[in-house]
């Protein structure tokens, strides 16, 4: 994670232009409502730049020559310019709540979308809160700044140059002494504004270790009372929130300097344009209307500086934002399929099921090299293996040997660095990945279920089953005894990743819904090691009985349950060291003698 943020600041600092370009895709849609919101904003500044000269007319005409003549015109014209004033920010608002919203959700959809794209590598390289981020907050800061603001800037650069303008028509030589603290006051609301950039952005790092400090506290609450560590939690939660709060105030302290500059800035300009102004009013060289419109102007014209200086700072900084979104989007998956596959077969999200041939399950490894996309050595090299449709393929090893690999790669999570992976004959490349994983039944160690009910959860494996399919495939593994017990039975809502549920109960409904998806390749990673003895012993028999005729993959924790296994993989240290069958791994005195010699007596010492 460390190295992540530490890519996305250099990347920063490399950062010339906005890049804005690259956000043309998602905001193209939306052009209709950004182009009416723009529009709105122009008019709104126009508008803004007029109130003043009614109110120059209305001292020079109705003051000045004490008359009342013209003066029902003058009402209905300024309050019809003040109605299309409400009306036009009433319509500017909503479009740009419109397009933020808008904008983050097709971001958000389009980057969800992508993630599920993108073979296991990259999941493995990025954490989890990193990628929340991606898809959640840089959106979000995105979607704020476009919607909002630029569509103000867009407001506030009409105001002050249309103010300019008119000040410059009713007298060059006070509209000058009001422009000599335009700069000015710029150049000290920059640097009031940098200061609150890098403390805003560190205000927003402390929060995201708020965040997870009570994420942390939430989900590890057992172990920090079982560690008996309150204290401890308590003492680095306080330390976070002491420092968010200290720089929170300095951030305080920085905003009301810049309030208080623009404040003084407005007050510099409205001092100058009286003494000015007044001095050639009393010598009748310009009205007083004419005075009190350049007061207006004055004490109006810094707020829109202000505002623009922000956007160009919150540009500036979100542009690490878009930066990252982008890069996001641009990562290629390390496993792809061909645009000729897809243009056959379809991809993840418009399969064309009608040109998919039936699998049958034979799977060969030939002369496959494979190394990580992070890693410099190879975890296997030229390695052979023949998997007839129907055969059951037990893979061994101590904890961390790299059993899941073999799997991974003949489930096309990773493609070989080097050789091929057959299925049916055929390199798996040359069919789509979606056309292999439904036929693939998965069942994990730790099995994740979805937020739902159980029911939803069996469905994902065929989301058109009956009730029929669906109560074969839960008792073919006794988790119908389970699902009895529960309050609502198959509506039993099942928790935030299963949490509802015991190790045990979610391996039970995860055997289900990989059965209920009838698949001809089943892989089973450790998947009865949460469950009891008693249970285990059931689901063996049906797992004997529903695997025949289906290859399978077998990653097994307890080597008593794969003696009949037609070929045993010994793994060590990515390396596949022994291979056969049971009888003949034994007779061998090797590697797998010893685990399974070292097992069997560690069971009978717990037996006795």
């Amino acid at each position: 994670m460390a190295e992540n943020i530490k890519k996305d600041e250099e990347q920063y600092v490399k950062l010339r232009l906005f890049g804005l370009p690259k956000l043309v895709p998602y905001l193209r849609p939306l052009k209709k409502y950004i182009i009416l919101t723009a529009s709105l904003c122009l008019l709104a500044g126009l508008i803004d730049t007029l109130i003043p000269l009614f109110q120059r007319y209305a001292l020079n005409h109705f003051v000045g020559e004490s008359t009342l003549d013209t003066l029902l015109p003058f009402i209905l014209g300024y309050v019809g310019l003040l109605a299309v004033q409400v009306i036009s920010n009433f319509i500017s608002g909503c479009n740009s709540g419109r397009i933020e919203m808008y904008l983050n959700r097709d971001m958000r959809r389009a980057s969800f979308n992508h993630l599920q794209t993108l073979s296991f590598s990259y999941f493995n390289q990025n954490s989890v809160g990193y990628i929340h981020s991606r898809v959640m907050s840089d959106t979000s800061r995105i979607g704020e700044l476009i919607a909002w603001g630029l569509m103000d800037s867009i407001w506030q650069l009409t105001y002050v140059f249309s103010s300019i303008v008119i000040m410059f028509v009713m007298n060059w030589r006070i509209c000058l002494l009001v422009l000599v603290i335009v700069p000015l006051a710029t150049l000290a609301v920059a640097f009031f504004q940098r200061h609150l950039v890098r403390l805003n952005r560190r205000v927003r790092e402390i929060n995201s270790q708020i965040t997870s400090g009570f994420n942390e506290g939430i989900t590890g609450a057992k172990t920090t009372k079982t560690l008996v560590s309150e204290r401890r939690m308590e003492e680095d939660f306080t330390g976070v929130s002491r420092d968010m709060t200290r720089t929170g105030v300095r951030a305080a302290h920085y905003r009301s300097l810049l309030i208080a500059t623009i404040s003084f800035a407005s007050y510099i300009a409205l001092a100058l344009v009286l003494y000015r102004g007044g001095r050639l009013t009393i010598s009748g060289v310009i009205e007083l209307g004419t005075l009190a419109a350049f007061t207006s102007y004055a004490m109006n014209l810094m707020e829109p500086i202000r505002w623009i200086v922000y956007t160009i700072t919150g540009l500036i900084s979100t542009q690490v934002n878009i930066e990252r979104f982008t890069r996001l989007m641009e990562t290629e998956s390390d496993v792809a399929d061909s645009p000729e596959v897809i243009e056959k077969y379809g991809d993840s999200f418009h399969p064309k099921k009608e040109n998919w041939e039936p699998l049958h399950g034979d799977v060969e490894f030939r002369d496959v090299s494979f190394k990580y996309p992070d890693g410099d050595e190879y975890v296997l090299e030229h390695f052979n293996l023949k998997v007839p449709q129907g055969t059951n393929v037990a893979i061994v090893g101590e904890t961390g040997a790299g059993k899941s690999t073999l799997v991974n790669l003949a489930c096309r999570f990773f493609e070989p660095t080097s050789g091929q992976i057959l299925i049916d004959g055929r390199d798996a490349r040359e069919r789509s990945q979606l056309w292999l994983h439904s036929n693939i039944g998965y069942v994990l160690q730790t099995p994740h279920l979805f937020s739902g009910t159980v029911r939803e959860n069996l469905l994902y494996g065929k989301p058109d089953a009956t009730d029929e399919e669906i109560e074969a495939a839960v008792k073919s593994v006794s988790a119908d005894q389970v699902i009895a017990r529960m309050d609502k039975g198959y509506e039993s809502d099942v928790g935030e990743g299963g949490d509802l549920l015991s190790t045990g109960e979610k391996q039970l409904i995860s055997f289900a819904r990989a059965i209920l998806s009838d698949p001809r390749i089943f892989v089973l990673d450790e998947a009865t090691s949460s469950i009891d003895t008693v249970t285990e012993k059931l689901i063996q028999e049906a797992i004997e009985h529903l695997m025949r005729g289906r290859t399978s993959f077998v990653i097994a924790h307890r080597l008593s349950t794969i003696r009949q296994a037609d070929v045993i993989l010994v793994v060590q240290d990515g390396k596949i060291i022994e291979q056969g069958r049971h009888d003949e791994l034994m007779k061998k005195h090797g590697h797998y003698y010893n685990l399974y010699t070292r097992q069997f007596t560690e069971e009978l010492m717990k037996k006795s």
